[in-house]
């Protein structure tokens, strides 16, 4: 396999964008499957044709089975562990974190170690029903060091956390579910169908709305209270300005359906 093979696929549907992790049959994440995607990524941020993104993998086997182990000789002997891969890879699945529009993760049977950790910065997770989920870093001796520890704790609490990391056991997609792991459950085989009626709902919405959203719920797990709400102020009162929130109030009032139209304009919004 080549090194500069392609390990990342794009699809777009409307103002759906799919990006498949493609590294059959496990898609293991690589070096260089994170700088793809990466670059994919800062791409689809920018566009404002995109209104969600869903994340995926190739294939029925897995979204991803974690990192390429064959990988970690090389790096360990050249003390590359953190600058040549965890360094790159925060810095990607941040941009998942972080990014400006709704995003869904598909998951099909196996998100393990970072696959999970790139799956938790997604707003929304769907897995099928015969998905298992862990971060089994513990039992190579590690532990998660792409984000796992802060995004998966945000979501299922520390004590839960305690239990999945340091036991590194999978979870079934029920257990998953009843702890806030997941949001979804769909059949097998059809993970990847239901993100995408999800996605598209959210893509059909108000952009602007969505982003405010999800920058205040981030300032309500980040900031102390106080802080937080004074920031949400802020947030609501550049909201107020946009064309869709005007759009919003005279559809209610008039009693049709609104026509969202404005795209992300983040410099609208007050800086960080």
């Amino acid at each position: 396999m080549s090194h500069d093979q392609q390990k990342i696929r794009v699809e777009i549907e409307g103002r759906v964008a799919t990006l498949f992790l493609s590294n059959p049959p496990m898609n293991v994440v690589t070096l260089s499957l994170t700088r793809q995607m990466h670059d994919a990524l800062g791409k689809l941020a920018a566009d404002p044709a995109i209104g969600a993104l869903v994340l995926t993998g190739e294939g029925d086997r897995a979204f991803c089975a974690g990192s390429d182990i064959k990988e970690f000789p090389k790096l360990v002997a050249e003390r590359g562990i953190v600058s040549q891969k965890l360094g790159c890879e925060n810095e990607t699945y941040g941009l998942v974190g972080n990014f400006p529009k709704p995003t869904v993760a598909a998951i099909e049977r196996l998100a393990l170690g970072g696959g999970l950790e790139l799956a938790a910065g997604c707003d929304l997770i769907v897995a099928s029903e015969d998905a298992q989920l862990g971060l089994p870093e513990v039992k190579l001796g590690g532990f998660p060091g792409s984000g796992g520890t802060v995004r998966v704790t945000r979501r299922i609490g520390l004590g839960r956390a305690h239990e999945m990391m340091l036991l590194g056991d999978m979870l079934d997609a029920p257990t998953a579910l009843a702890w806030g792991l997941i949001n979804r459950i769909a059949p097998k085989g059809e993970a990847l169908a239901a993100a995408r009626v999800l996605a598209a709902r959210l893509a059909s919405g108000p952009s602007q709305a969505a982003y405010a959203c999800k920058m205040a719920l981030r300032y309500a797990v980040d900031l102390p209270e106080s802080e937080a709400i004074r920031r949400t102020l802020g947030l609501s009162e550049a909201l107020s300005r946009t064309h869709d929130f005007s759009e919003g109030v005279s559809a209610f009032i008039g009693k049709r359906p609104a026509k969202f139209s404005d795209p992300v304009d983040v410099s609208s919004f007050p800086a960080e």
